[in-house]
């Protein structure tokens, strides 16, 4: 088996160092280049094709952010930093990223996972990052639910019949996260999102993401389809 060609993107050389050294404890993991910052990041992808790229958020010059979306057609994106914020976190999903560990909050053993989750299409989160994306999804809801006041929202799973994980994930579905994205912050399998997925939408009587997310925002009533 060809081993797992990683990309490590951070400023700071000791961090690089140390990322290099934990990956080489294992046969299936390669690093083939270093970043600095995010530009030096696109241009040593471009140049060798990495499986995976290890990215941390804030560098001088071009940070990774910025460089997120030009990276994530390129190749898996593990952010992997010391912020926790909660925008922060957020942006990067939206952009692409397939994960984020935060520093200080895996092992040797957790980081190799991570990778070869990543590289698999699996998402994969510190407990930390998921436990405020979470937090943030909910606190902020109303404003970017402003169709459905949140006394509504919060009982959206009586009428349909939604069991509590259910109504977790499709708070979810509504905030935009993709199924990947669902079962990194649910610490469950995508198959698992894909089950309840179908199962919500039967009780909801759609069909499609977006007949959903109205109905469950309060901008369908039950009982009235998508189509009109």
């Amino acid at each position: 088996m060809m081993p797992i060609r990683v990309l490590i993107a951070d400023d700071n050389p000791v961090v690089r160092a140390g990322l290099a050294a934990l990956l080489a404890a294992t046969d299936d993991l390669r690093v083939v280049a270093e970043a600095r910052d995010g530009r030096e990041a696109l241009s040593l992808t471009r140049r060798h094709n990495p499986d995976v790229i290890l990215l941390d958020v804030r560098m001088p010059g071009v940070d990774g952010i910025s460089a997120l979306p030009h990276l994530v057609p390129l190749a898996p994106v593990l952010m992997l930093t010391h912020s926790r914020e909660a925008d922060t976190i957020r942006e990067t999903l939206l952009l692409g990223a397939g994960g984020y560990l935060v520093h200080g909050e895996f092992t040797a053993d957790d980081l190799i996972r991570a990778v070869r989750d990543v590289r698999a299409g699996r998402a994969h989160f510190s407990t930390s990052a998921a436990t405020t994306l979470l937090e943030d999804l909910r606190s902020s809801s109303q404003p970017q639910r402003n169709m459905a006041s949140s006394t509504e929202r919060m009982h959206n799973s009586v009428p349909y019949g939604l069991s509590s994980r259910e109504t977790e994930i499709m708070d979810l579905i509504a905030s935009g996260m993709n199924n990947q994205q669902i079962a990194g912050a649910c610490f469950i399998s995508e198959k698992t999102v894909k089950n309840h997925i179908n199962r919500i939408f039967a009780k909801l009587r759609t069909t499609t993401r977006s007949e959903a997310i109205a109905r469950w925002l309060g901008t369908a009533r039950p009982g009235v389809t998508g189509h009109g």
